[in-house]
């Protein structure tokens, strides 16, 4: 196996893999824009059936527009599923979720070279959406494997055109799963290969990771309400000012973050002020806060302390708060086994590689509550994602088709 590995020259070929899958929806301003049930993804997902086809692949589209690809097994009852989503945000970066599909046909297509007929399936799946970029509801793509999806829940919603969801989905050629029967029970394994979306293993020059857990997240939006008022003719003692109130507040957040320490993130990413005019005392000031952490109860005792604060410095500005806590994820741990399985598997096949978190969100936190679940990141060029300047270097995403073809084959046919 090792030797197999070792030699395989994937560079070229899934790089060209890439930007071949980023002339579907290609950008006039440089990036891609692959939407849901747009045009643009209805012809990228028909182009992967055809190359899955090409390569011996039993491919198909479920009901919703998920498209899979079959290196079909010995025990055709038991799946090991990889891939990811091929939807992008708009005007995105040619590797978020494309790349894990990439990766997952070249790794089907070498094993079945090298080692012909798994002891079970292997799949690659090109989910339909996971991003959110076109309707308000993301995972739509892994909410229908694993069941999650509900009719009600996008009936009633419409892109920023005024689109209806079910329209877009029906001219596409798709429609609703048939809820009456449950998820699938043949999946025994999930591997996807994705992007870092960060520094660490560029800064590190590490070009592999085993992810061991996706963090949780805690989403806030704060509205401070004081009081409008004369710039010069109002004594700074007799201010309610809501910007002076919310940036004692930021700095508080952040510095707390700070002190508290890695893997904790919080980010202010949002601030508007109002009435936003040179001569006015702020009357109102908005801003939002993203809390991260890969421990549960680690992110509750982080925001518990930090709204107690906020709530005293509101008391000390005299403003009104009003918080509204929007998102409340818990942090999504993978399986050890399946960990443990991928590690040894690059060990075995001599890849550098280390074990980290993911600080940001994917389909893998779908899948892990329900099939057992693991992650392989490469490294992202300064951290850029969601961008047309997204890039990781040929020879990194090759090692990370190295690294799935060793975990599928250690699912796969063992």
């Amino acid at each position: 196996m090792k030797d197999i590995i070792q030699k395989l020259d994937l560079a070229e070929e899934t790089a060209g893999r890439l930007e071949w899958l980023a002339e579907y929806g290609k950008d006039p301003e440089g990036g891609v824009s692959r939407l849901l049930y747009t045009k643009e993804w209805v012809e990228g997902q028909h182009a992967l059936k055809e190359w899955m086809e090409a390569e011996g692949l039993e491919a198909r589209f479920d009901e919703i527009g998920n498209l899979y690809g079959t290196l079909k097994g010995k025990n055709t009852d038991e799946t090991v599923l990889t891939g990811s989503h091929v939807d992008t945000v708009k005007n995105g970066g040619r590797f978020d979720g494309a790349y894990g599909i990439i990766a997952g046909i070249l790794a089907l297509k070498y094993l079945k070279k090298h080692f012909g007929e798994p002891l079970r399936n292997i799949e690659v799946v090109s989910m339909a959406e996971e991003e959110g970029s076109r309707f308000p509801y993301s995972f739509w793509g892994s909410k229908n494997i694993v069941g999650l999806a509900k009719r009600e829940d996008v009936e009633d919603i419409k892109d920023f055109d005024g689109v209806p969801f079910v329209e877009a989905m029906n001219n596409a050629g798709f429609g609703f799963r048939d809820e009456s029967k449950g998820p699938r029970e043949d999946l025994k394994a999930f591997v996807e290969v994705h992007v870092e979306q960060g520094s660490v293993l560029e800064t590190e020059k590490i070009p592999v990771a085993v992810v061991n857990n996706i963090v949780g997240q805690r989403r806030y939006t704060v509205e401070l309400i004081g009081e409008a008022n004369h710039a010069g003719t109002t004594p700074m003692g007799y201010r309610k000012d809501a910007v002076f109130a919310a940036s004692q507040m930021i700095h508080e957040i952040i510095s707390m973050a700070r002190e508290t320490g890695d893997p904790l993130v919080t980010t202010v990413g949002k601030f508007e002020a109002q009435p936003n005019i040179v001569n006015v005392v702020p009357g109102k000031a908005i801003f939002t806060i993203d809390v991260r952490h890969t421990d549960k109860e680690a992110i509750l005792s982080f925001t518990e302390k930090m709204t107690a604060r906020m709530q005293e410095i509101s008391k000390e500005h005299e403003v009104e708060m009003n918080i509204d806590l929007w998102m409340d994820e818990d942090p999504v741990p993978m399986d050890p086994k399946v960990v443990e399985l991928i590690e040894k598997q690059c060990r075995e096949n001599g890849l550098n590689y280390k074990v980290m978190h993911s600080g940001a969100g994917h389909d893998s936190q779908i899948f892990a509550p329900v099939v057992p679940t693991a992650m392989l990141f490469v490294p992202s060029l300064k951290g850029i994602s969601h961008n047309p300047a997204e890039f990781t270097e040929p020879k990194d995403v090759a090692e990370g088709v190295k690294g799935l073809i060793g975990a599928l084959y250690e699912l796969g046919y063992k």
